[in-house]
């Protein structure tokens, strides 16, 4: 029986089967066992146990519905670079957390360069960015500066990784 390691820094090893059972989980997580084992060309057995292998190893990391922002009353996305006042170990930590603390905001990554940090959130219309950004962003800790970015159209948006 073959087994995948947990994830480490190394690198990890999937074979084309492995691919191809990531493949399609991304397009739909829904699908039952029985009907992913036939996409894949596998036993439902076989399958579920590759997909227990995955999970495991730390490849497979949840399952989630994804929403329609608009459809949900949020118009507008935002991509927001902050700058903070100074790289200080405690105020990088205490900035973190909050943000981590603060739902309105999906995603944030430390960025290298000019700027310290991306964030991305959305907004139902301009009196909600308004608020968002005096009463949210500029208050959370060592915020020295923000440059909003606002989507006028998306052209392509994806969460599956190419496997």
């Amino acid at each position: 029986m073959r087994t995948i390691k947990k994830i480490t820094q190394e690198s990890v090893s999937l074979d084309a089967i492995d691919r191809s059972i990531l493949r399609e989980l991304q397009a739909d997580a829904r699908r039952t066992n029985v009907e992913l084992a036939q996409a894949v060309h596998l036993s439902p057995s076989a399958c579920l146990r590759r997909v227990k292998q995955l999970e495991e190893a730390g490849i497979l990391t949840g399952y989630v519905a994804l929403l329609d922002p608009a459809a949900v009353g949020q118009q507008g996305t935002s991509y927001t670079i902050i700058n903070l006042e100074s790289m200080s170990n405690s105020l990088l930590d205490a900035f973190e957390q909050a943000v981590r603390d603060e739902p309105r905001i999906q995603d944030c990554y430390y960025v290298a360069g000019a700027n310290d940090y991306l964030i991305r959130f959305t907004y139902r219309d301009a009196s909600d960015l308004e608020r968002f950004h005096t009463e949210v962003l500029m208050r959370l800790p060592g915020v020295e500066r923000s440059n909003s970015m606002l989507v006028l159209r998306t052209v392509k948006k994806t969460t599956a990784l190419a496997v």
